[in-house]
Formats: C-alpha cells, structure tokens, sequence
C-alpha cells in the first residue's frame, strides 16, 4: 500500500467535495495538521493529506458523516491508518473510534479549533497574518461566538495530547499563515 500524498488526498476529495467552504475547511485542517506534524517530528505531508481528507464524506452525507468514508477509501488505496485516523475525528460524536496515535489526537484537537482561528482572523484588518493566540484565546471562551465549533472536543483533544488550548491554538496559527489567501484570511486590508 502506497503513503497517502496531499495530491491524492486532493484528488479524492475532489470526486465527494465542491462546496467551497469544505474545501476551506479542508485547507485549514491540512495547514494545521501539516503543523502539528513539524511540532512532533512526524511526515508532513501525510499528516497534510489525513487533514486534507478527513470531511470526505460530509457533502454529500451530512446527517451520515463518517458513515460513507471507511470503505470507499480503503477501497481508493488509502492505507488503513490513516483512514483510521480521519475516522477518529468522529470520537464521540460520529462513533466510538478513539483517537490513540499523535496524528489521531492532533486531527481530534484541531479540526474543530481551525474554524475558531478562522472566525477570529475574518473580523480583523490583517486576517492571520498578524493574529495572536490571545485574540483566539478570548473568542475561545465566548461561547456565542462560532458557537458550531464544539469548545469541548477541541478541550478534549488537546487533554489528549498533554497540550494546552493555547499552545495547539499557536501551531494551528502559525501553520495556517502560509496559506492566508488560499484560505481568505488576509483580512479586509489585503
């Protein structure tokens, strides 16, 4: 079985996703992931893809997630852990595939995190580009705000990791800066 690459991972949520807001969500998740990858000296890009990958199925089987993903990406040639990888994403709220390994735990954590950095960093002048982990911190903790981003997953999957809130919110930032435009979070001074 061949390692799962970004390019592939793109190639396949391509046949399942076109909604562009998933496909920004995906963006974030793969610039987070590929982030947390660095933090833990781990493989970049397949941490990138699994990121890239993980709402496979959320387009088409919004009210099924994760229900349309196993099968047809084994069968698409994605090696087995990291399919497991993006179903643990689900982790109590999709199925009961417990996030074990580092890439698990990291996809756990951010996903839902990626879409509190996103908001924060669409109402300032300077997007991301010059946005600090407190700005995120103080949203974080407004409920209302980006209230579909679930605080206590994002909790949950940094206890996971040993890590803080603050500092998976840091990488997170710092791995989503480089793709600012690609993302639409240069702000509305850009």
């Amino acid at each position: 079985m061949e390692r799962l690459t970004l390019a592939r991972a793109k190639e396949l949520n391509a046949t399942m996703v076109s909604d562009e807001h998933l496909i920004i969500h995906a963006t974030n998740v793969m610039a987070a992931m590929g982030a947390m990858a660095r933090h833990f000296g781990e493989d970049e890009e397949r941490w990138q893809a699994v990121g890239y990958l993980h709402d496979y199925d959320y387009e088409k089987y919004p009210t099924e997630h994760l229900q349309h993903t196993e099968a047809p990406l084994l069968a698409a040639g994605v090696p087995a852990e990291d399919v497991r990888a993006i179903m643990s994403h689900g982790y109590g709220l999709e199925n009961d595939i417990e996030p074990r390994t580092l890439m698990e735990k990291s996809l756990y954590a951010v996903d839902e995190l990626t879409g509190i950095i996103s908001a924060t960093a669409r109402m300032r002048p300077h997007g991301i580009t010059d946005l600090a982990v407190s700005s995120v911190m103080k949203k974080f903790k407004n409920k209302k705000f980006a209230e579909k981003c679930d605080r206590a997953v994002i909790e949950r999957g940094c206890a996971l990791l040993n890590m803080t809130v603050e500092e998976v919110a840091q990488i997170c930032i710092d791995g989503m800066k480089p793709y600012a435009q690609e993302i639409g979070l240069l702000g509305t001074e850009a």
